[in-house]
């Protein structure tokens, strides 16, 4: 599946150091260590909708993860996935009328529009369900060699039975996971499953319903979980440096890949590190499209924002944090950026190299972007008063402010 057009990147002076970040697994802080080729994999939508805040923030964040690496010396190798085929977008096309084709590829080049104006550096290999049917097929093939799958009428189901470390991603208790299970799209209460826990693997085929032929599997489609453990393990391998999404994605979505690829390579661990971005809410709840209080990046720069200004409005979010979007927080970004951009277009402005550096140092400690701002702002409001006397200031500002944030001035 085609990605989205890259933007440029300036090479800045010296290099960053190497990028600290919270681990969920450890629950505490951990520095990353790839090899000369950092490997990332990062969740993607369901195409049912256009991207909203929420999605844009995630992004976001692991937009910044590959520039840091980017600036410490490494080459990063990124892939998303994209959930082409899935019940809820299913079930909005059938509530509108249109072909579930025809709906997600609306949807996902409207996604892909909104990444390029957000200067979010685009996947190496951004891939669908669909194209990538007949890998899962195989990969559930897999895993029932292994022993760790069952059939129920034809559907196929892991048994978290077979899950050595299971729960080791969230350090959650039994509990806890039955609820949130239910919660997001597992059937616990479905009679014949061996454990409330055990999850779907392959669809069998059901009237009306998209499904491909899976071989030894029969006709179906893929379950949610185990699309991206077989793709991330087909693109990046096993052991790859990270593994991230929303925070609402721990479970069950990655502790059940995670056990997936486990028992399917007989190898520990999936990722190196799991990293978890908080919720954006709006009027005081958690912003979903189940709750339909939505913002969406396309109706903003519809409306004419400035998507520099919308970037800016998210990235004072510590990315761990939950936070509310406003009016009054993408007005405040329009005036922050109004102010960068006049600092940086002037002819000279104060030494800009300890702009740079404390950019780096906050960034690669755990996306600090609260200090990298701070940082910009005390030089742009030097400069604005006219202080400074160095010419290659402004355009350093310019090159730090672009290649670390992302954004444009």
């Amino acid at each position: 599946m085609r990605s989205w057009s890259a933007p440029d990147i300036v090479r800045l002076p010296g290099s960053g150091g190497p990028l600290r970040i919270h681990d969920t697994v450890t629950g505490g802080p951990r520095a990353t260590a790839p090899g000369p080729t950092a490997r990332m994999y990062v969740c993607g939508i369901t195409p049912y909708d256009a991207a909203h805040i929420g999605h844009a923030f995630t992004y976001l964040t692991f937009d910044l993860v590959n520039r840091v690496w980017r600036d410490a010396g490494h080459a990063v190798d990124y892939v998303q996935n994209t959930t082409d085929v899935d019940d809820p977008l299913l079930e909005r096309a059938e509530a509108t009328g249109e072909g579930w084709r025809d709906l997600a590829s609306r949807e996902i080049q409207v996604f892909r529009e909104d990444m390029e104006a957000l200067r979010v550096l685009p996947p190496r290999a951004y891939v669908g369900v669909v194209e990538s049917v007949g890998l899962i097929a195989d990969f559930v093939e897999r895993l029932r060699a292994a022993g760790a799958a069952y059939d129920l009428e034809g559907d196929i189901y892991f048994a978290v039975e077979a899950a050595d470390r299971f729960g080791e991603i969230g350090g959650m208790d039994r509990a806890e996971m039955l609820g949130l299970f239910g919660e997001r799209g597992g059937d616990p209460d479905r009679p014949g499953k061996k454990d409330p826990l055990d999850w779907l693997l392959w669809r069998a085929e059901r009237p009306g319903e998209p499904s491909w032929d899976g071989g030894p599997l029969g006709r179906g489609r893929p379950g949610w979980h185990v699309e991206c453990s077989a793709i991330s393990l087909h693109e990046l391998g096993m052991g790859f440096d990270l593994n991230g999404g929303g925070s609402d994605l721990v479970f069950p979505h990655h502790e059940m890949g995670a056990a997936e690829a486990c028992k399917a390579t007989g190898a520990h661990p999936h990722a190196q590190n799991y990293m978890h971005v908080g919720m954006v809410g709006l009027d005081g709840e958690k912003m979903s499209k189940s709750r339909g209080n939505l913002v969406f990046v396309s109706g903003l720069r519809e409306e004419g924002a400035d998507p520099m200004a919308v970037r800016l409005a998210m990235l004072p979010h510590h990315y761990r944090t939950d936070w509310e979007w406003t009016a009054k927080g993408l007005e405040e970004a329009g005036e922050r950026l109004a102010r960068w951009r006049s600092a940086a277009a002037r002819e000279s402005g104060p030494d800009a190299a300890p702009v740079l550096a404390v950019v780096r140092r906050a960034l690669a400690d755990d996306l600090d972007t609260p200090a990298a701002l701070a940082a910009v702002d005390a030089w742009a409001e030097e400069a604005n008063a006219g202080a400074g006397d160095d010419p290659s200031a402004p355009a350093l500002v310019r090159d730090t402010v672009d290649t670390l944030l992302g954004v444009e001035l």
